[in-house]
């Protein structure tokens, strides 16, 4: 593996992290020299379930998927663990599979479970003596220090952005080592955030959600350390797969589309193929 998410983070720069959320996704952007990625939930339970991220996946569905994409890559991963899956003793196991299973951090959120997507409408968050209880679990629970525990709270739409500063600061008492503030809604607010906490900040860049999305040098400047990007991925796959089915729905071919199509051979050789390759070389009948 490269450097560790947490020695990353300590230098300077932000670190800006695209989302996965299956084997196609997550070799693509190992291959392209990013400090980490994330593995998120919305993406995740739509591509293995094909289910709303409102907590219809289970612990075992994402804590397989963790594992399977932490073994097919080298970039440290960033893995979403919604609640913790229940309660203080379920965040006490989920945040050990994660560790097992090879993620370099984990984010926990303060809503009530069943949990919804971070920018959708009902979303309800638990109490905050409950939620600091779930961060200091997880604190604990982890082996190794370099496992990171990232602190979410969606308090912000339901609460106001007073309440989730207040959660967040409370979140770093109890030993957070990332504070993520989900769902700030103007330039203004981030700016707020940033300039709250002198420990290292996740902005969540959701193209059509309810933060603007702002360039690395705005999030640099307001103060943010990591970047996540989890529907860039998906949401791009989807544009591209319904204009070429498409085509080939309405021509019967694909062989007048003007798309851009990953060269065949080089998608082979990003699954592995070149191994399958030089093995049946060497073991070919003679």
């Amino acid at each position: 593996m490269s450097q560790s998410l947490a020695q990353r983070l300590k230098q300077p720069g932000l670190v800006s992290a695209p989302g996965v959320f299956d084997m196609i996704s997550a070799k693509i952007a190992d291959s392209m020299g990013f400090d980490a990625l994330y593995m998120t939930g919305f993406g995740t339970v739509a591509s293995y379930l094909g289910l709303p991220d409102a907590g219809l996946a289970t612990y075992t569905d994402m804590v397989s998927r963790v594992r399977q994409i932490a073994e097919g890559t080298k970039t440290p991963l960033i893995a979403d663990g919604d609640t913790g899956y229940g309660g203080l003793l379920n965040v006490d196991f989920t945040v050990r599979g994660y560790e097992a299973a090879g993620a370099a951090a984990i984010q926990i959120e303060d809503q009530e479970y069943p949990k919804k997507c971070g920018h959708t409408p009902g979303r309800r968050v638990i109490p905050i003596e409950d939620a600091v209880r779930k961060i200091k679990v997880a604190v604990e629970a982890r082996s190794s220090n370099d496992f990171l525990i990232i602190a979410r709270t969606d308090a912000r739409t339901s609460l106001g952005l007073d309440e989730a500063l207040r959660r967040g600061e409370a979140f770093a008492k109890a030993g957070a080592d990332i504070l993520f503030i989900e769902s700030p809604e103007s330039f203004e607010e981030m700016r707020k955030i940033g300039e709250t906490f002198d420990v290292p900040l996740v902005a969540n860049m959701v193209e059509g959600g309810r933060t603007p999305i702002l360039s690395r040098t705005e999030l640099e400047e307001l103060g943010f350390k990591l970047a996540i990007f989890p529907a860039s991925g998906f949401l791009a796959m989807g544009a591209a797969l319904k204009s070429v089915y498409g085509e080939i729905r309405d021509k019967g071919s694909s062989k007048e589309w003007r798309g851009d199509l990953y060269p065949f051979i080089e998608f082979a050789k990003l699954m592995g193929f070149e191994r399958v390759w030089e093995f049946e070389r060497k073991n070919a009948e003679v």
